[in-house]
């Protein structure tokens, strides 16, 4: 079998994310390793908190703490959160770790001795009240282009136009609010991104047709923009240094490396610190997923669309001009934007649920399917509270809940705790295996395109499929004429139970465990069952203990509505 890279979007330490960010990478990251690990794959799954830059000092500063503290207690606080959503990160790293400091400083020393980073003086801002050079987060003000008034020195984060800090109209200083700056001269390391404009080009024309039109056509319009060189250092106190064998006149003056210039190494900085986590005994290789990995690995990236230029064009030219076979991303699968009513989600103003409130709310499967389901992929998609209530009432509650309930319930009632025989399987049994290999290699079909909506959808019929059948034989009519024939129908339903068990692990895995853990049997796993073998509907055997277990979804009432709309605001938020 392959051996599958997979990575999402850095989460940005400061502060815990939204449904938004949730949805962007981390999710849809998570359900395709466990699908792809359910197939017999070898995956490593690699994230981690993204950790320097200004953000995370104001941060700091708010918070009245050091920005390593604050950094490792934030890390903290997200694993937890991730933890509930039950993301199964092979490993959550951290890019203030020592091992992405090392593999940063070594691309910087092969970028400058291969003749794409130079030392450039710059004009910057300056705050005399504040008395140092402000980064461009730490300018704020309008943006030239859209005239939104709180964008940022590096980005506007209205229209996703980068930006440098001199760009803005009526700048003012995100420390102090002192709109009394100055512009100074000072030094600064610039990748030469203008000289790889080529090389990007044809490794983008060589990978493209691989990637969803989203992502294809960001990269392509920063290319026919044109790559323009840019500066890859800071004036703060916290992020990778600038190492000083290599420049020690900028090394002496405390500068570090910008944070969009190390973050993407942390990807290959985070294997690094999995395989420096093995446990005696275990040896872990982090080099063969990255270094002269291109004919043994396939690397797939996620990541919301703000993200994807960085990932398509700006990070490939950094691994292109360090003239080594680092591994390159395959796919990157973009995804646009979820709204909360039509507004946009955002963690700087607090708009929208945060993952560490929803999963207060209702548990992380109820999330995890919405999510899916109504993944932003081909188009923004709008979160709200009644669309929300509605797919889990009808897709979880009724359609999938409800029939594990009531078949196992009926059967435990009529034949016992025990799964019945029962006569031989006929027609409709025969209809039914067809129905559910179709369906089954079509949700295949759709998890292997990355297309979510079509695999939720696909799966949704799955479980339809099986309610069908339920009304089609109508065992609580059969069993007063034909018992053998109501028995045969309940134990062909409690195979359904089980392979919508198993299938389903990768979107709803604790309410997947729970449906596996209705049965006793010997060897219980998760491994995927193939269209030709779940035809046949015979794997749970005549005889296999089983139980009852709770209900799986609870519905959401107009009374919880009334009060998620009250807590987290409506149509008017």
């Amino acid at each position: 079998m392959a051996r599958h890279l997979v990575t999402s979007a850095l989460p940005y330490i400061n502060g815990i994310k939204h449904l938004g960010n949730m949805v962007g990478s981390m999710l849809p990251a998570d359900v395709y390793s466990r699908y792809l690990r359910q197939r017999g794959h070898d995956v490593l799954y690699i994230c981690a908190t993204d950790e320097h830059g200004t953000p995370a000092e104001l941060a700091a500063k708010a918070a009245g703490t050091s920005v390593a503290e604050f950094c490792a207690q934030a890390h903290n606080a997200q694993k937890a959160v991730y933890d509930g959503f039950e993301l199964a990160f092979d490993h959550f790293g951290r890019s203030s770790s020592h091992q992405n400091v090392e593999i940063t400083q070594h691309f910087a020393r092969k970028l400058w001795k291969n003749g794409f980073i130079e030392e450039r003086a710059i004009s910057q801002v300056y705050s005399p009240v504040d008395g140092r050079f402000l980064p461009d987060r730490y300018v704020e003000g309008t943006c030239p282009h859209c005239g939104y008034d709180k964008a940022r020195g590096d980005q506007c984060e209205n229209c996703t136009r980068v930006l440098d800090p001199t760009d803005l109209l009526d700048p003012r200083s995100a420390i102090s609010g002192s709109t009394e700056l100055e512009i100074r001269e000072t030094k600064h390391l610039f990748l030469l991104q203008s000289k790889l404009q080529h090389e990007v080009e044809a490794w983008v024309a060589r990978h493209e047709a691989d990637w969803p039109q989203l992502s294809s056509s960001i990269a392509r319009k920063w290319l026919t923009e044109g790559l323009h060189d840019r500066a890859i250092t800071r004036d703060l106190d916290w992020g990778v240094p600038v190492p000083a064998d290599t420049w020690p006149e900028l090394a002496a003056e405390g500068k570090v490396f910008y944070v969009w210039f190390d973050a993407p190494i942390e990807y290959i900085g985070a294997t690094k610190e999995w395989a420096d986590a093995a446990p005696d005994g275990e040896t872990r290789d982090w080099k063969s997923w990255w270094y002269e990995a291109n004919d043994t690995v396939r690397y797939t990236q996620f990541m919301a669309k703000d993200n994807v230029p960085f990932h398509t064009v700006m990070f490939p030219a950094t691994e292109l001009g360090v003239r080594e076979p680092w591994k390159k991303v395959d796919v990157v699968k973009g995804f646009n934007w979820l709204t909360y009513y039509g507004g946009k989600f955002s963690t700087s103003q607090k708009r929208g649920i945060f993952t560490d409130a929803a999963l207060e709310t209702l548990p992380a499967d109820y999330w995890r399917y919405f999510l899916i389901a109504n993944a932003p992929e081909s188009d923004d998609s709008s979160f709200t509270w009644e669309h929300f209530a509605a797919t889990v009432n009808k897709d979880l509650a009724d359609t999938l809940g409800n029939f594990v309930n009531r078949v196992l319930s009926f059967s435990r009632k009529r034949f016992g705790d025990e799964v019945p025989a029962g006569a031989t399987a006929g027609e409709a049994e025969a209809r039914l295996g067809e129905e559910v290999a179709r369906l089954l290699s079509e949700y295949e079909e759709h998890m292997d395109a990355l297309q979510y909506r079509k695999a939720a959808a696909a799966l949704r019929a799955l479980w339809s499929a099986g309610n069908s059948y339920l009304e089609e034989k109508a065992p609580w009519l059969e069993i007063k004429t034909n018992p053998d024939g109501a028995a045969l129908t309940l134990r062909t339903a409690m195979n359904l139970i089980h392979l919508y068990a198993i299938v389903s692990e990768p979107l709803i895995p604790t309410s997947a465990a729970a449906m596996r853990g209705a049965f006793a049997l010997e060897a219980d796993t998760a491994t995927w069952v193939t269209p030709e073998e779940a035809k046949s509907l015979t794997m749970i055997q005549p005889g296999t203990p089983f139980t009852v277990p709770p209900v799986l979804f609870a519905k959401i009432t107009d009374e919880d509505l009334e009060s998620y709309r009250e807590r987290f605001g409506g149509s008017d938020a």
